[in-house]
């Protein structure tokens, strides 16, 4: 069997999203009166500030083309959903995201319904080989599921697209339980399977911008102008990946789906359809430079600073994402306390599997799970810990200062607000155009 993928390359609003969906025949398949559920991707939200959403979020200009594009087929259950990273308490954020959107335009022009998955049930899916997942009813009572991730690459999982997308539908102790510490059923393992018990439907990435280092607001973002379309998830995926510049077979959660559904990693069952994707690959960096030597590893923006005593080790898969959206203002913290004079061999541990290095005159355990691990450890000879699920911004400023690291509070104290300063990097630049994230 040979699966389409179509690339096209984003020139207008609608005839473009007509256009890939068309040459893949992405709605071939749409039951009489389905019910559809659309996908986006909003990993990050704040209502504080004004960020950059370019390849980070799905542009509302392709969600709007694609509504226009079912209602054409005779569709009128439409249903937008998301569970937006914040404090599954907090309603004022997704609701502030979904307002400036235009969600609320297209519940009023078309009908369409949006719902936080926050505020949603959740049923129990066993995925097969000992692992369950709680996944919102809503996509699962399904008839139709049109995914529509952002082209981003991203520092955990390599690519972020339709796969990894769905993440974004399962409740909190799930999304912590997919970066667990067991190294065979890992994070990879479950984003592979999520896709499973999915109703049918359409992959549709949304390349109008890419990012690179994704998945969040600190990336690098780029007017890329692709639409990248399949009925079969995998097969987008495994397209969009190449795209990114990454061959599939070092993708892992790739790499298991594939090799459950018995599939090859070097596309040959699939025909792709339009721009030759020789034509249009570019390369997508996934991570962040580390610098490691014989005592230690820190990133290598930090260590071309000439910081000394300090080891901040590379983060790995098992770092979930509400500590991961710390991991970014802890180092920048450390970055702003550096004075020119080494500090006292100060580690700073995160995740669920680090363990102390020797040698080390203080130790800093970020997290539950990390404080857990190794609150009893023999080589630590001072422990500061930041206990939370995820911790406080003032456990973590009281961490770093008792060991030494002066961190500023208020840089804690800003945390909401801090998005808004990588607006800077796109002012000036017209082909970051806001307009694509309104619904006019």
């Amino acid at each position: 069997m040979t699966n389409k993928v179509a690339i096209v390359r984003y020139e207008k609003p609608l005839e473009s999203v007509q256009k890939v969906i068309r040459d893949c025949g992405g709605l071939d398949h749409l039951p009489a009166a389905a019910r559809v559920f659309i996908k986006p991707n909003i990993v990050f939200w704040t209502k504080t500030c004004n960020f950059p959403k370019w390849g980070v979020i799905t542009t509302s200009r392709v969600i709007e083309d694609l509504v226009i594009t079912l209602k054409e087929h005779g569709v009128d259950d439409i249903t937008i959903g998301e569970g937006i990273v914040a404090d599954p308490k907090d309603t004022e954020t997704p609701a502030h995201a979904f307002k400036s959107l235009g969600y609320e335009t297209l519940k009023e022009r078309y009908g369409v319904k949006f719902i936080n998955i926050m505020e949603r049930p959740f049923k129990k899916v066993d995925l097969g080989e000992g692992i369950s997942l709680k996944i919102n009813t809503d996509i699962l009572e399904s008839d139709f599921l049109v995914d529509i991730p952002a082209l981003k690459s991203h520092n955990q999982t390599v690519v972020s697209l339709g796969m990894k997308n769905l993440k974004g539908t399962i409740d909190i102790a799930s999304r912590k339980k997919c970066h667990n510490a067991d190294r065979d059923k890992d994070l990879h393992f479950y984003v592979s399977k999520i896709a499973d018990p999915m109703p049918p439907g359409l992959s549709l990435i949304d390349g109008i911008y890419s990012l690179e280092r994704g998945p969040a607001f600190d990336g690098r973002m780029r007017r890329t102008n692709l639409l990248i379309a399949s009925p079969d998830l995998l097969s987008a995926d495994l397209v969009g990946a190449k795209v990114l510049g990454h061959d599939p077979v070092r993708v892992k959660h790739l790499a298991l789906a594939a090799a459950r559904a018995g599939r090859p990693l070097d596309l040959s069952d699939i025909e792709v359809i339009g721009e030759k994707i020789e034509d249009v690959i570019s390369y997508h960096e996934y991570d962040f430079e580390y610098d490691c030597n014989d005592s230690g590893e820190m990133p290598a923006a930090l260590a071309k600073q000439g910081l000394a005593g300090v080891y901040y080790r590379k983060f790995d898969d098992t770092m979930c994402t509400y500590c991961s959206a710390l991991n970014g203002l802890i180092l920048t913290a450390i970055r702003q306390a550096w004075q020119g004079e080494a500090w006292d061999e100060v580690e700073v541990l995160t995740g669920k599997v680090m363990e102390p290095s020797p040698g080390m005159q203080a130790t800093l355990l970020i997290g539950q799970c990390m404080y857990r691990k190794n609150k009893d450890h023999p080589e630590i000879q001072q422990m500061f810990a930041a206990k939370g699920c995820p911790p406080e911004p003032k456990e973590i400023v009281e961490a770093l200062n008792k060991a030494g690291i002066k961190a500023d509070a208020a840089l804690f104290e800003q945390i909401d607000s801090l998005p808004g300063f990588f607006m800077g990097r796109y002012e000036g630049k017209p082909e970051f155009d806001e307009a694509f994230f309104r619904v006019e």
